[in-house]
Parts: C-alpha cells; structure tokens; sequence
C-alpha cells in the first residue's frame, strides 16, 4: 500500500508564535500591509490601553482560499494547520492562534477581536503583540493584500535507481482524477454504496465462516499456477485502483490531487496517488470516506468472485479454488485496515482520535515517560492515556500478525 495516498507535510509546519508569548526576537517581519489610514503604532490615542483609532477600525481579513485545519493532539499540544493556498506551505499554530486567524473575514475590526479575545482567554493583549501577530500574517502571504511568500524548501528527490524510484505516468492528475469522478459520481451516492457496502460485509462473513476451507483453498490457488498467475495480476491492478480509489473519493469531498505515478521498490511496483489538501477536507467523515475508499474498492471488485462462489454446489471442484481467491483478496483488502503506518487503517485512527503523527509522538512519549512521570507532566491526561493504549495495541498487533503469519505457513506446509 503507497502512503502517498494520503499526504501529511512533508516535515513538521513551521509554528506561528503565541499571542500571549514573549515578544518577537528582532528579526520578527514587518508589519502587514494595511491600508492608507491604516494603523500606526506612532499615533497618540488616549486610550488607556494606547491603541489607536485606526488600529482599532482596522478590519484584517485573511486571504481567499487559506486552509484552516481541525484541531489535532500532537504530542502534549493542541495545533490547528494552516496551508498557503498558492505556495502550499503549511504553518502549525495553537488553540488561541487559531481563534484569532478563524475571526479575520473583514468583517470584524481588530477592536471586536480583540475583544472577544479578551473575553475567551481572560487577558487582553497590548498593541505591539497584535501588531506582532498580523506582521507576522502578512509576510507568510496569509491576509488578504498581502504578497506571496516564496514557495517552502523541498528536499531534492533521491534519483531514482533500478532498486527504487518513482515516476509521474499523468501529466495533470487532477483533471484525470475529476473525469474519474465524473465518470462514477452516479455509483458514488450512499443509496447505491450502503447496499454495496451490505454485500461486502455479508461475502466477507460467508467466506471467514469456514477456517478449514480457507486452508484447503489457499493450498487449491497455490498448487495451480494457471490460476495464481492471473489472479496475482488481478491483485496488482486491484491496488492499482486502490489508490485511484483515494483520488477519487477526495475529489468527490473537494480534495486537489497532485500526482498519480508509479512508485517501485523492487522487485514490487505499484501505483501511487498523492492528495494535496486531504488534511484539510471538510469534517471528519470525508476524511474517513477517503482513507477507507481504497479497500472498498478491493473488496468492492471480489464480489463477482463472490456470486459465482456462493452459487457453486460445496462439492463442486471450482468451490475450493475460488475460496483461495477470495480468502487472499480479503485479506489483501482488510490488511490496509490495520491501524498502523503506513496503511490505511492509520488514517483512520488518527482522523477518529483527531491525532496527528500518532506513532511519532507514541514514539516520543514512550522516550520521555521512561525518564520518570516528570518528564511528561506537560502531557494532558488524554494524551498519556491515548499514547499508552497505542502503544500496547501496536505492540499486540505486531505481535498477532507475526505469529498468524508463521501459524499460516506451518500449516500450508504441514497440512
């Protein structure tokens, strides 16, 4: 399975500092375009709180297309990600960060935000943070007016080699992917995909119902080479329209794809579909949707196989054959679903516990709390609970896949 499927940044967004934190250091930008009798931090006011007039009418706005994400747990923190709708760079912030950038449509004066700052955090902030924050807005291209920053470093792509590589095989992959959809919006409705829905989960079922004729048709599919070679290239094309699966599924809920190519690390070769925007699709259930559509489909393509096993006479000698086929493709399918990386099952995960990074911050927790329950004192209780339960169950399912591994080759042999 390509984690290219599902893309988060490629390294860790640069953090916008804290409104309530230490004053910028003196390499802190400029302040933010504003307009001809925009705010001046010069101008007396009399005010008490020595904010002018025209700061306080001043009414910022973000630029149009800026990508707000939900609130995600990331190691001891909460942080909201933000993307740059041109440049496509992503900046992490926190909770009070993001109640100021959700507040700037144009709409409200920097007095009312202000004001409603000073209402849900109890702390009303001088000038020169405010000054600070939106300066800092305005030279990362985030308000309205402002210019484009200079697009992030990437890391050069390691050349590719006859071991691994990848390789774009679509030169606009988002037009490809939209005339995809456009192709089959009409099977994309949940009236037609709960019943087909129904009758994956019902084949599935059927065919895991009967362990000792699973064993007995694996070891059919096997002994018959005329039969596993073309089902092994049906299993090819099957992850191949795994990840168009993905592309799909996203522009159905608003995703941009990238890239659709080959991706090889020999001797295995498979298709790969990258999702720009994935992290930032509207609600939890679209990213769910998207990052489960690749083994529907799977599952989805095995119910022909499934029809005609189910009917076949138990005696009939195609029976056993075809229960091998179906027992690898399942299994093929419901093994993305495993909730570790880089399968899909991850994704879920994370996007049902609104996690980001969950195994690297499993990872890092599990470093610091050996130091003793000092080191983790900054960790909220949910995240010491979330972090410990992940780690015991990857542990168990590492274990289990191991050892039903080894279980299944034993009995192949032996049998």
């Amino acid at each position: 399975m390509s984690t290219a499927g599902h893309t988060d940044p490629d390294h860790a967004p640069t953090p916008v500092p804290d409104p309530d934190g230490d004053p910028a250091p003196a390499t802190c930008p400029d302040p933010a375009p504003r307009p001809a009798d925009g705010p001046s931090a010069d101008r007396p006011t009399g005010r008490p709180d020595g904010r002018s007039a025209a700061l306080r009418a001043y009414r910022p706005a973000l630029r149009p297309g800026v990508l707000i994400g939900p609130a995600l747990l990331r190691g001891p923190r909460t942080v909201h990600l933000i993307k740059h709708p041109v440049s496509g760079a992503a900046f992490e912030v926190g909770p009070k960060e993001h109640f100021v950038i959700s507040r700037l449509d144009g709409s409200r004066t920097l007095d009312d935000v202000v004001t409603a700052y000073a209402d849900r955090f109890r702390r009303r902030l001088p000038e020169e943070q405010w000054t600070r924050l939106l300066g800092l807005l305005g030279t990362r291209g985030l308000l309205a007016g402002s210019p484009d920053p200079a697009p992030p470093e990437r890391t050069p792509a390691p050349a590719n080699t006859f071991w691994k590589g990848s390789r774009r095989t679509v030169a606009d992959a988002h037009a490809t992917a939209g005339r995809l959809h456009r192709l089959l919006r009409p099977l994309l409705h949940r009236w037609v995909q709960l019943p087909l829905l129904a009758a994956v989960l019902v084949m599935t079922g059927a065919v895991l119902a009967d362990p000792p004729a699973l064993l007995d048709g694996t070891r059919e599919l096997l002994g018959r080479p005329l039969a596993l070679v073309p089902f092994a290239v049906f299993l090819w094309i099957s992850v191949c329209l795994h990840e168009l699966a993905h592309g799909v599924a996203a522009r159905h809920y608003g995703g941009k794809v990238t890239e659709i190519g080959l991706r090889w690390r020999f001797p295995a070769l498979m298709m790969y579909c990258t999702v720009d925007n994935y992290l930032f699709l509207p609600g939890r259930r679209a990213k769910l949707v998207v990052a489960a559509a690749g083994a529907h489909a799977n599952l989805l393509l095995l119910l022909p196989f499934g029809a005609w096993w189910s009917l076949l006479d138990p005696a009939d000698p195609v029976r056993p054959l075809l229960t091998g086929m179906l027992f690898v493709g399942i299994v093929q399918a419901l093994s993305n679903l495993v909730p570790l990386p880089p399968l899909d099952g991850y994704r879920i995960l994370g996007h049902t516990l609104d996690t980001a990074n969950l195994a690297p911050e499993t990872r890092a927790y599990l470093a610091l709390r050996r130091r003793g329950r000092d080191a983790v004192a900054a960790y909220p209780p949910r995240a010491r609970r979330l972090y410990t339960s992940y780690a015991v169950t990857a542990a168990a399912l590492v274990l289990l896949a191991a050892a039903g591994s080894v279980t299944a080759v034993v009995l192949l042999v032996l049998h």
